[in-house]
């Protein structure tokens, strides 16, 4: 599982003109599913974003806050190009993603999972080509992995 992680002022989804997601201050998550990611790697992602301490303190630059720190909100959005592999020629290959079907059941549990933390969590829409509006804040941007095998 890979999951860029952003803190943002704000952040959207447009999918056909229409916004299907939207948030204020918090983390903007872009996530890819590998086909051998299981709930152990959900989980452990989902806490992982949950406790990153990425906001910092009234009145210090020190990043001592997380998300649930500060009621942030967050933005998840699918991204199967997080395994687009560009090592040989000019077209990347996808064969690192999970397959669609498994690719959104585990996606929709991972959203569960953010939920459950009890802050706004807004989604984009899993296979729709989106428009998705980031306000970067810092900016501070974080890529994180989690292999079956860690």
């Amino acid at each position: 599982m890979r999951v860029v992680v952003q803190r943002v002022t704000a952040s959207s989804v447009t999918v056909d003109g229409q916004v299907v997601g939207q948030i204020g201050r918090g983390l903007n998550l872009l996530v890819g599913i590998a086909p051998t990611d299981t709930s152990a790697e959900l989980a452990w992602m989902a806490r992982k974003c949950l406790d990153l301490r990425l906001f910092p303190s009234p009145g210090s630059e020190r990043w001592d806050g997380s998300v649930q720190d500060i009621g942030g909100e967050l933005l998840v959005v699918s991204q199967f190009t997080l395994y687009g592999d560009c090592r040989k020629g000019r077209r990347p290959s996808f064969d690192g993603a999970a397959p669609p079907a498994q690719a959104e059941a585990l996606y929709e549990d991972f959203v569960a999972l953010l939920r459950a933390s009890g802050l706004r969590v807004e989604t984009g829409k899993f296979g729709a080509m989106m428009q998705v509006e980031i306000h970067n804040d810092g900016p501070v941007t974080l890529m994180l992995e989690r292999d079956r095998a860690d």
